[in-house]
């Protein structure tokens, strides 16, 4: 008999269970795999991943022990695989019988354990240390949310404020670990949020305090600081080779919250070594940082994980070419939205549309291929002659954060440049990567705030953080410190560096901001203009820089002959006037010119587009360079 709706989701480990049990009459009926494309097959149906409670949004003493649930996050770092008991042989209680039981998708298995018994069956998973997309902003986490049609308890709702509440109540029992683990909101909380439990009883999801204190002594490692939401131990049993460091993934599996663990974690007895032998061999601090209470980082075992090309909730999760009306209706829009966008960016830059214009084609910008080292795409804008006054670049920076899924603001005080850590640090004791600042998820949007730069010195760790952040601009990459060695990890990351003079960063291209107000009225203007737009404006815009990111574009021959031709003709005046360097820039213009208005393969029009608006800004910047000496 198949399980209704709310058995797979309120009891999967029954549905596996039914599935092995009838597997021990026929041993070859591959039920491992049967289980897992049962769960893919619910998922398929139509709205089914909206009936699964989310770890991102719905506070962990809500959710039932072993219930599925989902998780949308990154991979922050992999630990060693681990062998459990796959097929062990226990005694039932009431027959006294011996029985086989299925240890897959637990932690801890049954009393009465025969651990001679030869009919026991060693398997190995794969564990990844997984935290909240980093620098996911809130108006994402709130539609996510808001979309979520997940029942904790199926016959009550539960009042976002009063859930709100709950939260902040922990947070005054809990100490600050468990606060970082308790609220995934950083911003208000949607109206259409649903989630919840009438039932607020703590259950045995939550550990006893004593389990709860070591809490205070435990770092989430969460790659930005600030970050808010749970961390997880995700459990894989199949196909992990195919996950990477810093991949973006929604992962459905079986919540494991079993305060065993975490009485496990405090005393390693000679029962426990037995359910993983290798446990004897790890370090006091390796058993802190591998085994958590289970109240602060739950357990989840894997069925079906799938990588996140975007994390923008108001995009279908089906890939664009696997989505065609969405696709075709959403492009014959491009050109008015962009339109619309201009003239939305253009007040915030003070008046300044080439500059606006040059804003659009910097936030669609993304890596979509790699020569050798050389990342291709990539188009890091320096926004130079940015007010210091008003708090301009902040007010900026808020007007980012309600464009784009995920983003995150750098002042470069010099504080800041000494004191943080960029870069991920191998920690051998513990044997896991401690995160840095640039551990972030592709397509995430990096604000560095040069204006926050003062007089004073970069220290040793300041000018590795300077490499670092230079390094990422050029390169497309940060290179990991394994203490002995470093290790090069490829990213995606737009870059935005707003400065007063030219940044001392490198950059693809940089635009000195020609403002049309005069400073003493800068705080009064900005007060005036529309920084909060309708919400549905706003869900266009976001619709818009997410699709053109998300583009295929091609070059036919002929316009392809069209470009040398016109390379050619523009040296045979002035052989200095044009490098190649600059018909490089032009074409990446060209490209996110042409998917800023919709157009997946590039044309004469807009080829010419792109020459006219890279000479308009190659000449503002001779006339600034000539106004201000050697200031570019």
């Amino acid at each position: 008999m198949m399980p209704s709706t709310h058995d797979w989701i309120n009891n999967p480990l029954g549905v596996v269970e039914r599935m092995f049990a009838a597997s021990q009459n026929s041993p070859n009926s591959g039920w491992e795999a049967k289980a897992v494309e049962f769960f893919k097959d619910h998922l398929k149906e139509k709205d089914a991943h909206t009936w699964v409670p989310s770890l991102n949004d719905v506070p962990l003493h809500y959710l039932k022990p072993n219930s599925l649930v989902k998780f949308r996050c990154l991979i922050q770092d992999m630990f060693d695989p681990e062998f459990y008991m796959g097929v062990y042989e226990a005694v039932d209680p009431s027959t006294k019988a011996k029985v086989l039981r299925c240890g897959k998708y637990k932690d801890v298995t049954e009393c009465g354990v025969d651990f001679d018994s030869r009919n026991t069956v060693t398997a190995e998973r794969q564990t990844f240390y997984c935290v909240p997309i980093p620098g996911e902003n809130p108006w994402v986490k709130e539609s996510y949310a808001g979309s979520s049609q997940a029942r904790v308890v199926p016959s009550t709702s539960y009042a976002p404020t009063r859930q709100k509440r709950s939260y902040e109540e922990d947070d005054d029992m809990d100490d600050m670990d468990t606060q970082m683990q308790r609220e995934p909101h950083t911003g208000p909380q949607s109206p259409t949020e649903q989630h919840g439990n009438g039932d607020c009883k703590r259950r045995e999801t939550e550990a006893p305090s004593s389990q709860t204190a070591p809490a205070s002594h435990l770092d989430l490692n969460f790659p930005l600081p600030g970050e808010k939401g749970p961390s997880c131990l995700v459990k894989v049993y199949e196909d992990w080779d195919g996950f990477k460091l810093n991949d973006t993934l929604e992962v459905f599996g079986i919540l494991s919250v079993s305060p065993a663990l975490s009485a496990l974690a405090d005393k390693k007895d000679a029962s426990s070594s037995l359910l993983d032998p290798t446990e004897c061999m790890e370090t006091a601090e390796e058993q802190r940082v591998h085994s958590p209470p289970a109240s602060l980082v739950p357990r989840l075992h894997v069925l079906c994980a799938k990588p996140l090309p975007h994390n923008n909730p108001l995009l279908p999760s089906a890939t664009l070419e696997d989505n065609s009306a969405f696709l075709s209706s959403t492009l014959s829009e491009m050109a008015s939205v962009r339109a619309e966008l201009l003239t939305f960016l253009t007040p915030i830059l003070l008046g300044d549309a080439l500059a606006a214009e040059y804003l659009i084609l910097h936030l669609i910008s993304n890596v979509y291929s790699r020569r050798d080292v050389l990342p291709l795409g990539k188009f890091t804008l320096n926004l130079s002659g940015c007010p210091t006054v008003a708090s301009y670049t902040e007010r900026f920076y808020q007007i980012i954060q309600q464009l784009v899924p995920s983003s995150y603001y750098l002042g470069m005080s010099l504080q800041n440049m000494n004191q943080m850590r960029f870069v991920p640090k191998k920690d051998y004791s513990a044997n896991r990567l401690v995160s840095g600042a640039l551990q972030l998820a592709r397509n995430t949007s990096l604000f560095l705030d040069e204006t926050q730069l003062e007089q004073g010195q970069l220290d040793t760790a300041g000018v590795r953080n300077v490499t670092a952040l230079g390094n990422l601009i050029t390169w497309q990459k940060v290179d990991y410190d394994f203490n002995y060695h470093q290790m090069e990890f490829p990213c995606n990351i737009n870059v935005l560096i707003a400065s007063e003079g030219r940044s001392l960063l490198p950059s693809d291209c940089q635009i000195h901001l020609h403002s049309q107000i005069t400073p003493p009225h800068m705080e009064e203007y900005l007060g005036s203009i529309h920084m909060h737009p309708q919400a549905s404006q706003l869900n266009k815009f976001r619709m818009y820089l997410s699709v053109a990111r998300l583009l295929n574009y091609s070059i036919s021959d002929e316009v392809t002959k069209s470009v040398e031709d016109d390379f050619v003709d523009m040296r045979k005046d002035d052989p200095q006037s044009i490098s190649a360097e600059d018909l490089h820039r032009m074409l990446v213009v060209a490209r996110l010119l042409s998917l800023s208005l919709g157009q997946t393969s590039l044309s004469r029009d807009s080829w010419l587009r792109a020459k006219h608006i890279e000479t308009l800004r190659r000449s503002r910047m001779e006339q600034h360079t000539c106004v201000n000496g050697n200031e570019p």
